[in-house]
């Protein structure tokens, strides 16, 4: 497929579906999740390959923490594979790597892994990939509402002076722009607690397959069904 007309700067994806796609085929979990690793590569390549500036990819919700605990050792283990794996990958592309959530309750080998990817990256230019790791969007906008409610009470900040501008600047993302398109997996119709202020006007894909199967075809696809929409922004 060519690449289309209308490209998204920022695509955000909340993956779906490899617990059931290794259900389905009569695997454990964790098979899924390293299916899954795979889907990851072959979306940062296609997102490289037709100019998308950043993707945020929804890796582990603040909610996961809740999963069986081998499961959870399982992830992590995958995410310290990947970082291993892919920071190489990454400087050779031009891939900047960055995080947001509450990444200080990762393991600490896992957090290591991970702050040693970002420094070795963070001068690239290309593209930013950023995971989204123990992170749920209701923390992030209690954490900004009272980071704003401190400095009010403190009298360095006028609450008539604040603006849903001065409001994102509180936000794990605010040296990034809104995602344009929201892509979800597997076939659910809801947000799950990912990016809620960040999404408010992005366009949104469903795909009815899991995101094992999610491949650069279908990130083509979705860009191409965000092309064809007009984004009106609340006005006609």
């Amino acid at each position: 497929m060519s690449p289309p007309s209308s490209i998204p700067e920022h695509v955000a994806i909340i993956m779906d579906g490899n617990g059931r796609w290794a259900k389905a085929r009569g695997l454990p979990r964790r098979d899924g999740h390293r299916a899954g690793a795979e889907s990851v590569r072959e979306c940062v390549e296609a997102c490289k390959q037709i100019g998308i500036k950043y993707l945020t990819l929804y890796a582990f919700s603040s909610e996961n923490w809740n999963r069986p605990p081998a499961e959870v050792s399982a992830l992590m283990t995958l995410l310290e594979r990947f970082l291993d794996q892919k920071a190489e990958e990454m400087m050779k592309q031009n891939v900047r790597l960055l995080a947001i959530g509450h990444t200080e309750r990762l393991p600490e080998k896992t957090r290591n892994k991970l702050r040693k990817a970002m420094e070795r990256t963070a001068g690239n230019t290309s593209m930013t990939l950023v995971l989204a790791l123990s992170y749920g969007s209701r923390e992030e906008i209690t954490e900004a509402a009272r980071s704003i409610a401190k400095d009010a009470a403190a009298g360095t900040l006028d609450p008539d002076s604040i603006t849903k501008e001065l409001f994102a600047s509180r936000l794990y993302t605010s040296d990034m722009p809104d995602p344009d398109l929201l892509i979800r997996t597997s076939g659910e119709l809801r947000i799950s607690n990912f990016l809620l202020w960040q999404i408010s006007y992005s366009e949104i894909v469903i795909f009815k397959k899991y995101w094992p199967d999610f491949h650069q075809s279908d990130l083509f696809e979705a860009v191409e069904e965000y092309s064809r929409r007009h984004r009106r922004f609340g006005a006609l």
